[in-house]
């Protein structure tokens, strides 16, 4: 089940994110985060108006997804960058793609015009689930970041949504 995360989903988000900021490469963070600093995370997202969403399985989150802007200069508010990630012991079951579909639709519902990815370049899963929503490579940033003793690229990846209807410069 995808539905909107609360507050007491946050202690699941917060084993899901620091498992990968542990164990992969899917976050550039060395130390694992704090239920404070999460909840944190979910008050600004709310205050922002910033979906979160969460799986739900057998009364357990398992994934968790959200998006947020891309760039904190104004003529950036129609591009928004999103975050998957699900528990390590429910991988490969279609939650990614569920909780992105999801996402997809609510981006093109408050007319962002583009979704971006940042995906560790060595990340192939994650590369290809989003080739097959129609994300198109826009560049990698070599070296872009240090973890495990080794130097990471960062690929980026973009959607390009509807859009809105008359843009605005405001």
């Amino acid at each position: 089940m995808i539905r909107e995360a609360t507050q007491k989903d946050l202690v699941d988000i917060l084993d899901i994110y620091n498992d990968a900021i542990l164990h992969t490469t899917a976050v550039y963070a060395y130390k694992p985060q704090t239920l404070e600093s999460r909840q944190n995370w979910y008050e600004q997202k709310m205050d922002e108006g910033y979906p979160i969403l969460v799986c739900e399985q057998d009364n357990k989150v398992v994934g968790f997804a959200t998006f947020g802007p891309f760039r904190a200069w104004p003529a950036y508010k129609y591009s928004i960058e999103h975050s998957v990630y699900v528990d390590k012991e429910y991988r490969k079951k279609g939650i990614a793609t569920s909780l992105m579909k999801e996402l997809i639709a609510i981006a093109k519902e408050r007319e962002y015009m583009t979704l971006i990815a940042g995906i560790d370049a060595a990340n192939e899963k994650s590369i290809a689930m989003h080739k097959n929503f129609g994300f198109v490579h826009s560049g990698t940033i070599e070296k872009a970041g240090f973890k495990f003793n080794r130097w990471l690229d960062l690929a980026f990846y973009q959607l390009e949504l509807n859009g809105p209807k008359n843009p605005v410069e405001e």
